[in-house]
This record gives C-alpha cells, structure tokens and sequence, in this order.
C-alpha cells in the first residue's frame, strides 16, 4: 500500500481559499444580520453579523467604510453587499462588505437625522437668529449659475428693490463634488465681508439630490458666516440641515429675495405718507393737551386770586402762637411751684430735723453692723472648734493612744510592707509616748515564709 501524500496547512487553507474565491455563489453575495462586536477603528472595520443561529466575521475596508452615509454602531440591523473569501492565517472564512444600509430605512434618511441631532445637541441651530438688514446694499447668492434659481431671486430683486447689489458665487448643487464647492464659495464670501446677507439654494429634488446641503462640512461653514444667512433648498416640503443652520428660510427662491428686500418702492411711500399722518395727529393731540394745561393753569386760584394762599397759613401762625403762649405760662407757673418746694426745704428747723433723723439711721446701722460681725466672728470660731477637734480625731497620735504604732526607717520613710524591711537595718518604732529604735534581724510574709 502506497504512503499517502501528507499536505501542508498552508496548502490547505490556500486550496479552500481558492474554492471560496472561484465560487460564483459566494463573489456576491446579500445579506442581513445584527452588527456585533463593532469598534471604530480609524483605518479598514473589523466587527461580526449575527442572527439567532450563527455569526459571521466581517471586513470592511476604508474606502468602502468611508462612502457610508450613516455612523453604524453596536447592535444596528443592516443589510449587506459582499464577497465571502477565507483569511488564510486564522482559517476562518469572513465576508468583505462593499456597500451596507440601515434595514428599514434608507441610508441618506438615517444619516441625515444622526447629524440632525448631533448638530442640535452641539446648539449649532440656536447659533444663529440674526435680524436682516432692512435697506441692504449688497446680497450674496450661493447657487448654481445655469438654474432658475439666480434668475427667480434677481427678477424679484428689480422689482422690488433695483439699487440692491446681487453678487453670485456660482457652485456645483448636486453630485459628489458640491459640497466642496459651496464650502469653497462660502469661504470666499466670508473672506470679502462686506455684504449684508447671504442667500444659499437650488431648486427641489430627491434626498440624493439634495445631499450637498445635508453635509457637515456645508453646516459648519454655514454657521461661521458673519452675515445672516437664508436658506432657500428644494421645496416647501423639503427640508434639510442647511435649513435648521441658517438665520431665515425661504420655501423659494423669489421668496428669499423678498426676504432680504425692503417693500416696493410704491408701499413705502405709502407707508411713510401714513407715518407722517400719525405724526401729525400724533402733534396735535400733543399741543391741544398742552392748551388745556395752559388754560386749566391761567384759571387757577394760584394766578386769580393769589392772596388766597396765605389764608390757611396765617390762621395756623394764629393757633401755633396760641399754643405757645399758654406752653410758656404752663412752664413759668411750674418753675415757680418748684421753687416754692425748694425753699421749704431750705428752712432751718427742717435741716435739724433732716440731720437728727439721718444721724439716729446712722446709729441704728451701726448697730446691726456690729452685731452681725460679731455673730459671724463666733459661728466661724465654732466651725474651726469643730474642726480642730474633727483633726484631732483623725491625727496619728490619737491612733498610737489607742494601742497603735507604726515604723518608719532612719529617714523618716514609712516602712508599711515586708520588703521595705532589710534585716540588719534599723528602723524606728512609734508609740504613744515616744520611739523605740529597732534592728531588723528577718522578715517574714503572712503565708508564712521567710526571706
């Protein structure tokens, strides 16, 4: 039997690699899953597609990630285009996405409402809510040159308003390429400065033809614009982020032309011959109220009869003099009672009298004074009566009368426990009498044992 042929791994992997390349079925194929495993990455998009049963790997590489029109994120159900092939160094085969989109709804839709809402939450809407000049002289005008936009806005414009300067700036309004160009145009506008409004638009069409004005590069320049800004983009019902950006918008384009105009010449005059009415009704309504001041002045009592001005003043002089006058004779008749009462008593006999009863108070506090100190003088010497005798109770010599005595050593020190005791050493006995010298021959403790 003849030894078999061992292959390689390598040439394994690349055999089935080759299957899987060469297979009509699997070069493209459609298919719809679950996004797993996704992580932003800045260069190709590696994550999975996953249903209830199985899972797959997936490659997506920059350019084709980079057409997307939608940010996808974790969990997002998506419908694919792709090749699947295997990757030789792990073994497991993969599919390599070309284009992708939202399942249930268009790709342009979900993009369009993700920068919808980034924008707002970043307050790029609220940023501005400028007011338009009224008499403008210069008017810029982002559009396609060949459209009937630029001939809507400058027809409305010699109507309405002749003097007004249009200067187009003329961009690409559809394709890959407009939004560059509109950004490129509004940097243009930007650098000039000196025009009072700017109008950006084209006319209606499919999200996809109105695409340019739904990028974020065309929002944020927009909201850089020094001027303010109408918009003016597809039709009525057409709505798109340039819209929610600019400070005015116009559901067409004579519309944003009237937006930036003044009235008609024929309305302001109009308009003024009734502001020069209500001026003038306005002043005479002023000087007839100013007559009637003056009249209701020149029939005052004030002018006719002067003198009666004073009449409430003098009678009140008369009662405030009244009242003083009897003030003045209330406080003298006082004063005099007072030194009346003062003179009594000044009276010698009073003063004697005075004098003997503040000498007898004197005399009787004195008194008191000295028997108070002398029941203090004795309480004191009783309590220290009580307490000297209390000590003496308490004293050592009362303790050696009752037969007590205690030993104290050649210093002085009170010897109160056997090992203060060093046999040998002299100690002092203390009785009722006087002192008794020792020497400590042994020691003994109370459980019996010597040392």
């Amino acid at each position: 039997m003849a030894e078999p042929e061992y292959l390689t791994v390598s040439l394994l992997t690349e055999y089935l690699r080759r299957k899987f390349d060469l297979d009509p079925y699997l070069s493209k194929v459609y298919l719809a899953g679950e996004i797993t495993n996704f992580r932003k990455r800045p260069g190709h998009q590696y994550f999975s597609l996953k249903d209830e049963h199985a899972k797959i790997n997936v490659v997506m590489f920059k350019s084709a990630f980079a057409r997307l029109k939608f940010e996808p994120k974790e969990g997002d159900k998506v419908h694919v285009t792709g090749r699947v092939t295997l990757y030789p160094a792990s073994g497991q085969y993969q599919i390599v996405i070309e284009q992708m989109a939202p399942e249930g709804v268009g790709e342009l839709y979900l993009a369009y409402e993700q920068l919808k809402a980034k924008l707002a939450a970043e307050g790029l809407f609220a940023k501005n809510q400028r007011p338009l000049r009224q008499f403008p002289k210069r008017v810029a005008v982002i559009t396609s040159p060949s459209g009937a936009v630029i001939q809507d806005i400058m027809t409305t414009v010699a109507r309405r308003y002749p003097i007004l300067q249009i200067v187009l700036f003329p961009a690409q309004v559809q394709g890959d390429q407009a939004a560059a160009t509109i950004v490129t145009q509004l940097r243009r506008v930007k650098a000039m400065g000196d025009f009072d409004a700017l109008i950006i638009g084209r006319g209606g069409g499919s999200i996809e033809d109105l695409w340019p004005f739904n990028e974020e590069s065309v929002a944020r320049a927009l909201a850089d614009m020094p001027m303010p800004i109408v918009s003016s983009v597809g039709h009525e019902t057409d709505t798109t982020i340039t819209d929610f950006v600019a400070d005015q918008r116009a559901a067409t384009p004579t519309a944003a032309a009237e937006l930036v105009t003044p009235v008609p010449l024929t309305d302001g005059i109009t308009r003024i011959q009734e502001d020069q009415l209500r001026i003038r009704q306005a002043m005479i309504t002023r000087i007839q109220a100013a007559q009637d001041r003056l009249a209701r002045a020149t029939n005052s009592v004030v002018l006719t009869q002067p003198t009666r001005l004073y009449d409430q003043y003098l009678q009140q002089v008369d009662q405030l003099t009244t009242r003083l006058q009897g003030a003045a004779q209330t406080q003298i008749i006082a004063l005099h009672q007072r030194v009346k009462l003062a003179q009594t008593s000044l009276n010698p006999r009073q003063l004697a009298v005075r004098l003997a009863n503040t000498q007898q108070t004197v005399a009787n506090d004195l008194r008191r004074l000295q028997r108070a100190a002398a029941a203090v003088v004795a309480a004191k010497r009783q309590a220290f009566t009580l307490a000297n005798e209390a000590l003496d109770h308490l004293g050592p010599d009362q303790i050696l009368g009752r037969g007590y005595s205690y030993v104290t050593g050649p210093r002085g020190k009170a010897l109160t426990r056997v090992k203060d005791f060093t046999p040998g050493a002299k100690a002092l006995i203390h009785v009722e009498d006087g002192i008794v010298p020792v020497v400590v021959e042994e020691r003994k403790h109370s459980n019996g044992g010597s040392k």
